[in-house]
């Protein structure tokens, strides 16, 4: 392989148009010593003439025809000459001598006294001459070590090989390689396999310097130019032959630097690519991990399952809490660094000239916001739902308590009123007796007239509790279908005995007015002072501190009423106790009851002062309840107070980073320090979050509903806070990447500026994007002929040449040229271009990056200029775990020339690039 790559270095190296000339001392220098050169320079030219399939036994008669001569500089330049004359006259051999003389001339050597007829007639010292000057040209002149060139250049080479070997000091091209040890040195330090140096003596040149001769002849190709017994028997051996033979070396051994040039370049391309494929595997994995979470929440969120008591749905409330609190936050933090990761991912592919990555099916960013939007959508209804039915348990409760109220009090005023009803007392009764019993009917029928609201409601509570589907409903509309049953028998039995006792009134005359006033007063006061019980021992709900204050106003009002009502309660007595002086006065036996109504002074007292003890009960009741709608004022400004502050900072640094993102005010590096420090700025604002949390959850527990003190819910602060912290790690990572773009393709500050500059002149709206005529307009700002192919360039264009660029396109932008570029910077087909992808683009139109066809000329080199490359060659020349990497997923090669095991590395590199499939 080695001998190959000299073969293609020796042909690049010639054609090079490098003057050299032949000077007269180096001439005469040339002729004195060319007695010791024929086997050398013999040698030397079959190296080359055997790659033509010939060679030549003697120097000085093989060349005089000067076919030879021609073949031998078309193998060593690469390069065809004229067509040879086939004749075999005088005239047919000079012509063909100096079509290689003026070949040699034309590359820049001017040769000085050498003929075309010399050569023709075999003079020895011409011919030696010559050959001895395209050494010089082809293989000597263009060895550069260290700006220094030629002989010197292949001196100083020979000195730094061989240094670190001790007995060897290379200070010229005769005495100094009279021991060997300099051939075994050059040969140990590229090949230490070839040579066991530690074994040589410096006393033995012969065995070292046969040593060194068979090894680089059976090994390296170099065929054997020198006579070991020659060397050592002269005192001075002939520099012009050692120099030869010694640049054999020199170009058999850079040929192997190549190639191990050419190794590492496919060793950083392929560490890349693994590197990549893993970033791609993580990517995966967590967008997996992250979706499947959002898949599992969803469902939960979504039940809408409701609880019949108050507790079960408290706990409903904490475990959505705990989920808010402990649940939710690292999935956030997940999310963020997922599109972190990813930007991070598409840009290292850019920067190594790969194809944008595009995840597997459902698993892309945009897939991952939609389902995060569905599951916050999902959050935000069952927050809704979950106050939306404490709120309705809530009210159920109340109804139930108030229905169950309402009914004890009713059942217990029909409780024997039905056979009361039913009596037949009237048909004994005297005539008193029985007007007595009419009036006592008509106090009932007020009575039960009174009752009629009561009933009313009772219905009324009975249907709301059905409307709002109470669990107990089946028990409490049984409870009213008793009563209202019972109410409307009670109304036929009224009806039949009215009609009794009207019959028989006509037979009595007598009543008593007393009784009959004292039953019309007592009855409605009696019914008074139920309601007022009733009204006392009611239950009350309200949320705010206006509708206790409501509340309040509204007893004060009914207490202010009690005066009247004792002075009525005073007269109603007083009309008992007048009965009773009558009747004491005239000895009326009257059993000691009233006829006229069942309602005793004694209730009418025991009810009296029942209603005095209910009094401050409800002072009590309602004094509490305003202290407790006052917690909740200062509970309600207390969060307000801190919403009203952290809403508006919140979208003053929203703002902020967005203006940020758009500055330009120092250097990236000064930007992302700055970036950072604002980031902790805003990270060491959590605690007041964090706060304004804990406000919130009193709030919550105590059912608190609604604050008119601020705009704020949690809900908003929450989605602001979020907002925040995504966008200012966004904007930290676009810095970032243009930071790793701006090293890796070794943009200026200034070129960042200005393409920075060119891109906020166009983003007019200031969204951070561009359309595609902004993109459109900015490049053209720039320079760039969309029009026609890309061009690079060193500048902005002037006014002048911007107006005649556009009117030589006659404002015609180039649409399938410009649809290639939007394809680059805007993969995804948004419509829209990111600075960060317009940075990629610059930075690629103004620096070079590898490409597939460098990575396929160094695999060429390391098969040798075949068309594949052997599982060998991959394990000799990379490392073993990028060699294993390389077999593992190159294609047999299905080439004319293939050979079994050949490995296709064309098809390979390309697709390192996208350009195929593996």
């Amino acid at each position: 392989m080695s001998v190959r790559l000299n073969t293609l270095l020796v042909d690049h190296w010639a054609l090079q148009t490098v003057k050299v000339e032949t000077t007269l001392p180096e001439r005469e220098s040339a002729e004195n010593g060319v007695e010791a050169l024929p086997d050398t320079f013999t040698a030397w030219c079959n190296s080359h003439l055997r790659k033509a399939g010939t060679q030549i036994e003697n120097i000085e008669e093989d060349f005089r025809d000067g076919l030879k001569l021609m073949l031998l500089l078309e193998v060593i330049s690469g390069e065809r000459l004229a067509k040879p004359e086939r004749g075999k006259m005088r005239v047919h051999k000079i012509s063909n001598v100096n079509k290689a003389l003026d070949f040699i001339a034309s590359k820049g050597v001017k040769l000085v006294s050498i003929g075309a007829e010399e050569i023709v007639d075999g003079n020895v010292k011409m011919t030696l001459g010559m050959i001895w000057t395209i050494i010089l040209r082809f293989a000597i002149q263009d060895i550069s070590v260290e700006e220094t060139s030629a002989k010197e250049g292949l001196l100083l080479w020979c000195q730094r090989k061989t240094a670190p070997y001790k007995n060897v000091n290379i200070q010229n091209f005769h005495i100094s390689w009279k021991d060997g040890l300099g051939f075994c040195a050059l040969i140990h330090r590229h090949r230490p396999e070839l040579i066991d140096y530690g074994k040589l003596r410096k006393d033995d040149p012969l065995t070292n310097l046969n040593t060194a001769f068979d090894v680089a002849e059976k090994y390296l190709d170099i065929p054997k130019m020198l006579d070991a017994e020659d060397i050592v028997g002269t005192a001075r051996p002939d520099e012009k032959a050692i120099m030869t033979y010694v640049s054999s070396f020199y170009h058999a051994f850079s040929g192997a630097q190549k190639a191990e040039t050419a190794a590492n370049r496919i060793c950083k391309v392929l560490a890349v690519n693994q590197e990549n494929e893993q970033l791609m595997e993580d990517y995966e994995k967590l967008a997996s991990d992250l979706l499947e979470w959002i898949r599992r929440t969803i469902p939960w969120l979504e039940n809408r399952a409701p609880e019949n008591t108050m507790h079960a749905m408290q706990q409903k409330l904490e475990d959505f809490r705990d989920y808010r609190r402990l649940h939710k936050p690292p999935k956030v933090q997940e999310k963020c660094q997922l599109e972190i990761n990813f930007n991070t991912l598409q840009t290292k592919l850019r920067l190594s000239n790969r194809p944008a990555f595009m995840p597997s099916e459902g698993r892309m960013v945009s897939d991952i916001n939609n389902a995060w939007g569905c599951l916050e959508q999902a959050e935000k209804g069952y927050e809704e739902w979950l106050l939306n039915e404490i709120r309705r348990l809530e009210r159920l409760d109340h109804l139930a308590e108030k229905f169950r109220q309402k009914a004890s009090i009713h059942e217990a005023w029909t409780d024997g009123k039905e056979a009361m009803l039913r009596q037949k007392d009237y048909e004994t009764a005297t005539l008193s007796e029985i007007k007595a019993l009419l009036k006592k009917h008509e106090a009932f029928e007020s009575d039960l007239a009174a009752h009629q609201d009561r009933v009313e409601q009772i219905a009324a509570i009975a249907q709301e509790l059905n409307e709002l589907d109470y669990y107990d409903s089946p028990s409490v509309n049984a409870r009213c279908q008793k009563i209202c049953d019972q109410w409307d028998n009670l109304g036929a039995l009224t009806q039949k005995r009215r009609e009794a006792l009207e019959r028989t009134e006509k037979l009595l005359e007598t009543i008593d007015q007393l009784y009959l006033e004292y039953a019309k007063r007592a009855a409605p006061f009696n019914n008074w002072m139920e309601g007022a019980m009733e009204d006392l021992q009611d239950t009350f709900i309200v949320h705010t501190i206006e509708e206790i204050q409501g509340l309040t106003t509204a007893h004060e009002q009914f207490k202010a009423t009690l005066p009247d009502a004792d002075k009525e309660r005073l007269a109603i007595l007083g009309i008992h106790n007048e009965v009773s002086k009558i009747v004491q006065t005239y000895h009326v036996n009257m059993a000691g009851t009233n006829p006229y109504t069942t309602i005793t002074p004694q209730e009418i007292n025991g009810k009296w002062d029942h209603v005095r003890q209910l009094v401050p009960r409800r002072d009590q009741a309602l004094t509490e309840e305003h202290a407790r709608q006052q917690h909740n004022e200062r509970l309600r400004k207390q969060f307000a107070a801190q919403a009203n502050v952290i809403g508006p900072w919140i979208q003053t640094k929203m703002e902020e980073i967005g203006r940020i993102s758009i500055e330009m005010h120092g250097t990236l590096e000064d930007q992302l320090s700055h970036l950072r420090q604002y980031e902790q700025s805003i990270v060491n604002y959590k605690p007041k979050i964090d706060q304004l949390e804990g406000d919130h959850q009193l709030i919550q527990e105590a059912l608190i509903f609604d604050n008119k003190h601020t705009n704020y819910t949690m809900e908003h602060i929450r989605v602001g806070w979020e907002q925040l912290l995504t966008t200012i790690a966004r904007t930290i990572n676009e810095v970032e990447n243009q930071i790793l773009t701006r090293d890796a393709k070794g943009i200026s500050q200034e070129q960042m500026n200005e393409f920075r500059a060119s891109f906020n002149h166009f983003d007019r709206d200031h969204s951070g994007t561009l359309g595609p005529e902004e993109f459109k307009a900015c490049l053209i700002s720039l320079g760039y002929d969309i029009g026609n192919d890309p061009q690079k360039k060193t500048a902005l264009m002037d006014t002048d040449d911007f107006r005649a660029c556009l009117i030589s396109m006659g404002y015609n932008m180039g649409e399938a040229e410009f649809a290639r570029i939007m394809s680059i910077v805007d993969p995804n087909r948004l419509g829209v271009v990111t600075f960060q992808a317009f940075i990629d683009f610059m930075s690629r139109e103004t620096a070079d990056t590898d490409t597939a066809d460098q990575v396929m000329a160094s695999f060429k080199i390391l098969a040798g200029d075949k068309n594949y490359i052997t599982v060998e060659e991959l394990r000799r020349e990379l490392p073993p775990d990028q060699a294993e990497y390389c077999i593992a997923r190159m294609a047999p090669y299905a080439g004319p020339d293939a050979v079994p095991g050949a490995l296709d590395y064309m098809s390979f590199s390309t697709a390192l690039y996208g350009e195929s499939d593996l």
